[in-house]
């Protein structure tokens, strides 16, 4: 077969769909697949990523049609016009991020989370709307959707009516840097890099209102008070997203404002030695399609508290304390048990190694090119 793939995140996003594209497809390679891929990637300018070598079988098209424009052309003024004209003929198309354009062939689609349903309060009001249009037309048009967790296949069916058979569940994988870090000089050096305290829980995710970071902050300002916690301090990770400023306002006035520090978007290779230097991890989200953090955090031996909703369970498995994301109390008491209890944080790190196990980016490639070849087989005969 000759599959397409819209790349285009992969090139552009340094985080969430970026990573996951990228994830997907680098282990799809190693799999060696006996197709042929064509990674599609609209505009090269302000790339974040360019991959420099590509195994046989795989090319990459890049277009001067900037993904913006494409956008607009495809789901805001909604023109027919396929993409085979940027593509050419290919016996299948996968777009990995929440929408598809115009084709004649197949499709496969990626929806990550329904959560601009779920939760629309947390979304930007004109990306909200923009989605409750261009989501519905693009899972309508795919042949079969992938999503990240059993959750975003449960909304799928509820929310949008796709009947069950069209759906494969396609977990996310960690990245194999994502290990404890020991060694001393490795730490030292990301620790004056981002001026991180001796002792510090950390979030980390885009600065929106669906991460929770201002619940978080009330929770450490709990922590904070008390004794055995003087010298705890909170770090908080990720770049900017929309409405941030309640909880740089949230920071501001806590009376532990100075031992709450903001590091602004960590380098992918720093990531590692962050989670291993924080006593904790703590992932309150009103709402996750997966929350790959998590995972990472667990994967770096790192003890985690998450939040008890969404698909949240399913990814933490056994492996996190689990907490009601709107209770702040709930929150720091959970994280107060991981802080003093050091039985507690041996069984968490032991759990968290298991469970991290179960996600790979190899068994993830390894189902979709199970899915990809289904398809084929299915189209060649008619169905």
């Amino acid at each position: 077969m000759h599959i397409v793939i819209d790349y285009t995140p992969a090139v552009h996003q340094r985080a969430g769909i970026g990573r996951y594209t990228r994830g997907l497809v680098n282990s799809l390679m190693q799999l060696s697949p006996p197709h042929r891929f064509t990674l599609l990637v609209l505009g090269y300018s302000g790339a974040y990523y360019i991959p420099t070598h590509l195994p046989d079988g795989f090319a990459l098209r890049v277009v001067p049609l900037s993904d913006r424009w494409a956008t607009v052309l495809w789901h805001r003024m909604n023109l027919p016009l396929p993409v085979e004209i940027l593509t050419g003929r290919a016996d299948l198309f996968h777009g990995p991020s929440f929408t598809l354009p115009p084709a004649m062939m197949p499709c496969v689609l990626t929806v990550h989370d329904l959560s601009f349903l779920r939760y629309p309060q947390g979304a930007h009001p004109p990306l909200l709307s923009w989605l409750c249009k261009a989501v519905p037309r693009s899972v309508r048009r795919a042949r079969h959707i992938l999503a990240d967790s059993h959750n975003t296949r449960n909304d799928l069916i509820e929310l949008m009516h796709v009947p069950p058979e069209c759906i494969t569940v396609l977990g996310v994988g960690v990245e194999g840097h994502f290990r404890r870090v020991q060694d001393p000089t490795r730490l030292n050096t990301v620790r004056q890099r981002y001026q991180l305290p001796e002792r510090f829980v950390l979030g980390v995710s885009t600065l929106e209102p669906r991460k929770n970071f201002t619940g978080l902050i009330a929770a450490f300002n709990i922590l904070a008070a008390r004794p055995t916690h003087a010298d705890l301090h909170l770090v908080i990770a990720g770049g900017k997203g929309w409405n941030y400023e309640p909880i740089f306002a949230a920071a501001e006035s806590s009376p532990f404002r100075e031992r709450i520090h903001f590091v602004g978007f960590v380098r992918d290779e720093d990531m590692p030695a962050l989670y291993s230097l924080a006593s904790a991890f703590v992932f309150p989200s009103h709402y996750e399609g997966f929350g790959i953090p998590v995972l990472e955090a667990m994967a770096c031996g790192t003890p985690v508290v998450c939040a008890n909703n969404s698909s949240l369970p399913e990814i933490a498995g056994d492996a996190a304390l689990l907490v009601n994301s709107a209770s702040p109390e709930e929150i720091a008491e959970a994280t107060d048990r991981i802080l003093l209890d050091p039985d507690l944080r041996r069984d968490l790190v032991r759990r968290g190694y298991a469970q991290t196990s179960r996600f790979t980016w190899e068994s993830a490639a390894q189902r979709l090119l199970e899915v990809y070849e289904a398809l084929g087989a299915s189209s060649s005969t008619g169905r």
